[in-house]
């Protein structure tokens, strides 16, 4: 009786093959793609981005029909003038006119048409403001951002950190700018990049559709922690804006206990190493090398967004931030080195940080 051997089966490993390469494509399709890639471009939000979008999409087309025909071409070139030793020489074309006036035409009137696109959206998307518009100023720090709100007729301003706080449906203007070396404005979702650079005002207008929480970073490289300048773009409904700008215009609270941790902390804070680099607006601290922390405690994030605002994390930036940060201006406050807080203090400074509400 013969052996029988199993044949070998080649489609079902081209299958196999095929699904491996088609799945992560299917999968960037599906309603989940924004939780694993948060900062995509896929998903706009604003009119810019939507420009932006759609100027994408008309030079993928167009590449994607280019490189089909090319392809297609080819192919049946490849097999019409496949080599045979009983055919003859195949006609030459050196020196067709028409078809080197084809092969020049097309390619300059796609061209044509992506660059006519392009300008539109270049146009499109540097309007001037809207008389509604709500200016937000944007400073790019070593490597944490600044953002300020005129108020009161821009006789006030109310100043907060790495996260900025939009309305939806009311115009943005963010005016760019950097105090030190060049940065980049990026929130894949508003819109397209957008330098800041020294002792010049950049602007981006955009205006938000969709309430939600829009990750951002510096999309320039600009020193040791370049990669770790992040932020949060967090955009409310009108009311929900509103109640959050009014809560930023007030004074830090007070502690209620004179005596209890948030206490001490407050005066190791405000009188202590933090009062000569940081403000705390209802304080004596009137330092601005480092962010605005009057209601540090609301936001999300510390350390330009790079991990989650809580007292653990908080604990190990105040010990010893540019271990988690390096080349931050803040220094190394506690662990084995002179005059180290100890970390009772650090506990005090964290409670009494995380109290600003």
């Amino acid at each position: 009786m013969k052996s029988v051997t199993a044949p070998a089966e080649p489609r079902r490993g081209l299958g196999a093959l095929a699904a491996g390469l088609l799945l992560p494509l299917l999968a960037a399709c599906g309603d989940d793609h924004l939780t694993r890639y948060p900062q995509t471009t896929y998903a706009p939000r604003t009119e810019m981005a939507e420009i932006q979008m759609g100027l994408f999409n008309l030079t993928l087309y167009l590449g994607v029909a280019v490189g089909l025909v090319t392809f297609a071409l080819l192919g049946w070139i490849m097999w019409k003038f496949r080599y045979r030793p009983e055919a003859p020489e195949p006609r030459q074309i050196h020196g067709n006119t028409t078809l080197e006036v084809a092969w020049t035409l097309f390619p300059a009137l796609i061209v044509a048409v992506i660059a006519v696109f392009t300008v539109k959206a270049i146009f499109a998307t540097q309007p001037e403001p809207p008389a509604n518009a709500l200016n937000v100023r944007v400073i790019g720090k070593q490597w944490w951002w600044e953002f300020q709100y005129p108020v009161n007729g821009g006789q006030d301003t109310i100043i907060t950190a790495n996260e900025i706080h939009v309305p939806v449906g009311q115009p943005v203007q963010l005016l760019l700018e950097s105090d030190n070396v060049l940065h980049s404005f990026w929130v894949p979702q508003m819109g397209g990049k957008r330098d800041l650079i020294t002792n010049r005002v950049n602007r981006l207008i955009f205006t938000p559709r969709e309430p939600g929480v829009y990750l951002g970073q510096c999309a320039e490289f600009c020193g040791d922690s370049h990669a770790l300048m992040k932020m949060r773009l967090v955009a409310h409904t009108p009311q929900g804006f509103q109640d959050w700008l009014n809560n930023e215009a007030r004074p830090a609270v007070e502690p209620l206990d004179s005596t209890s941790s948030v206490a001490v902390g407050k005066k190791l804070v405000t009188q202590g190493v933090c009062a000569g680099c940081h403000v705390i607006n209802g304080t004596p601290m009137v330092g601005r090398q480092g962010p605005n922390l009057t209601h540090f405690g609301r936001r999300r994030t510390l350390a330009a967004g790079i991990v989650e605002n809580n007292a653990e994390n908080l604990a190990a930036w105040v010990r010893n931030a540019p271990a988690m940060k390096p080349g931050s201006k803040m220094p190394q406050l506690g662990g084995d080195i002179p005059n180290a807080l100890t970390e009772d203090q650090i506990q005090y400074i964290v409670a009494y940080l995380q109290s600003l509400q």
